[in-house]
This record gives C-alpha cells, structure tokens and sequence, in this order.
C-alpha cells in the first residue's frame, strides 16, 4: 500500500512535465531553432546560386539601417502603427460603453458591429477599395454630390494614408469592442451608484471608475493591435495601394515582401536580417511561419 501510493506521488510530480515534452519538442523545432538559424544566415553573404558563403558579421545591418528606404518605412509604419492603436482602443471602448447601454435592440447592433471581424483583411481592404473608387465608389459619390469634390484616396498622398487607416481601424473595432463590453459588463453597478450618489457625472465616471477598471483589458488590446496592425496589415496594403504612391505606404512588413518577392535585392543575407529586425520583439508563434514564407520565396 505504501509502495503504491509512493508511486502514485511520484507519477502524479512528473506527469506534467511529461505532458509537456511534445509542446517543448514542437516550440524548439519549429519556433526557436528557425529563429536561430534566420539569424545566423543574417550574418552572411550567399552567392546567387546558393553554392557559396561569405561571413560578413554586421555588415548586412549596417547597411539596413543606411537605407534610406527602409528608414522611411520604419517611419511611416511607427506612424501607422501607433494612430491605428490609439484610435482603435478609444473609439471601441467609446463604442463599447454605448453599446453595454440597456436599451432595446442592443443585442443586434452588436451583432451588426462585430460583422468586419469575420471578413479577411484582403476582402476589407478591396471593399475599401470599391467604395473609395474615383469613379463608382460611394464615397466619392458624396463628396461629389456635397462638396462637388473628387478625391483620388488610392494613389495620391496623403489621401492614401487616411484610405489605411479608415480601412485598418474598420477591421480592428470589432474585436476590441467585444472584449470591452465583456469588461465593462462585470464593472459594479453599486460602485458606480455610489459615485453617482457623491455629485460624479458620467464623464467621470467613465475616466475615473471605469476605464481605469478595464486597464488589463486595455493592455490586452495594445499589445494584440500592435501585433496585427504590424504583421497582419499587409493584405489591405497590397490590396488597395500596394505600398504606393511611389512608397509612400509602404510598412516594413510590405518592403519584406517587395525585396524578397520582387528580388530588388539579390543578396539572401541582405533579406534576412530585414525579417529579423521585423521579428525583433514580435509574438512567437508568427516567428517561424515568416521564417518559412521569407525563405521559402527566397529560395524560388
């Protein structure tokens, strides 16, 4: 009896750790071990054939970070990255509090709102793309009617721009707007009927109880809009403007593909210490699938 239940112990200590070898196995092989090597293939210089290395260190960087084009691009995507964040948690949490209102037919304008999410990014961006047309899109159709004004929101500047961000911003609410409105729903009514009871109007009540009370929320939502407006952007780029005009949209993610695809530049070493700078700092699980696209692509 003693026996058994020391062995019982002892299977009971080390059957997590069991468990979580094939997670161990699977996160080395396809996840760290990729990222090791992207970064070791950084630090050389291959021949166009593939039958030759030449170790070149740091140089690759070096003459990454002295690229002018790239450095635009650094630019425009902080730029975009961060309007496109910002914007998106302050008018989904504003969304999300009228629609956390009891008030009949809520229920469907949350299901109405959430619909962007179920569509692609390459089906938003050419949606976008119709309704922003010189010539049939609905948009210009309005300005025209109300301003007698046609813009061309696809292929001249800055218009360009506001077309991503109105489309990004259009696809990253609906997400946001569910996870505040579950969080505004477990905020205590009781906490903010005593506020009302102490003279508080409901923008203080909005800034000062509940907002601060969905900050793990909000925090969630920074860090998985980063994530996407930065590496999940690039169908909507490729779709309405192509990084244009003249790369005036283009990300960093975007000239990835436009080097490595295009082969503007004929250097792997070159190319891949581009996708390491991108992957520096972003979420594990994406690391090795753009290992594999990049290389892969390099590679034809």
């Amino acid at each position: 009896m003693f026996k058994r239940k020391l062995f019982h112990n002892a299977y009971g200590k080390t059957l997590p750790y069991l468990l979580l070898i094939p997670t161990f196995a699977v996160i080395i092989l396809f996840i760290y071990w990729p990222a090791v090597s992207s970064f070791r293939m950084s630090l050389y210089k291959v021949s166009p054939f593939g039958n030759k290395t030449i170790y070149t260190g740091l140089s690759n960087f070096e003459n990454l970070f002295k690229n002018p084009d790239y450095e635009k691009s650094a630019w425009f995507t902080l730029f975009y990255v961060s309007f496109t964040v910002i914007a998106t948690i302050f008018l989904s949490f504003i969304l999300a509090l009228l629609l956390n209102q009891k008030v009949p037919g809520s229920r469907f304008y949350r299901t109405l709102i959430f619909s962007p999410y179920a569509v692609s990014p390459a089906i938003s961006g050419t949606l976008w793309s119709f309704l922003l047309n010189p010539v049939v899109g609905h948009v210009n159709y309005f300005f025209m009617k109300a301003f007698n004004v046609q813009v061309l929101w696809l292929t001249t500047k800055p218009y360009a721009l506001y077309a991503l961000l109105f489309s990004s911003i259009w696809k990253a609410l609906p997400f946001s707007i569910i996870f505040y409105i579950a969080a505004l729903q477990n905020v205590s009514d009781e906490l903010l009927e005593s506020a009302t009871i102490e003279g508080a109007g409901t923008l203080r009540k909005i800034w000062k109880i509940q907002f601060p009370l969905v900050s793990p929320i909000t925090f969630y939502l920074v860090i998985m809009n980063i994530i996407s407006s930065m590496f999940q952007s690039f169908a909507i780029i490729d779709v309405m403007t192509k990084g244009g005009p003249g790369g005036y949209t283009t990300t960093m993610m975007y000239r990835l593909f436009f080097g490595c695809l295009r082969l503007s530049e004929n250097r792997t070493g070159f190319r891949t210490k581009r996708r390491d700078v991108l992957v520096n700092g972003r979420s594990h699980d994406r690391l090795f699938s753009l290992w594999r696209e990049k290389s892969a692509l390099c590679i034809k």
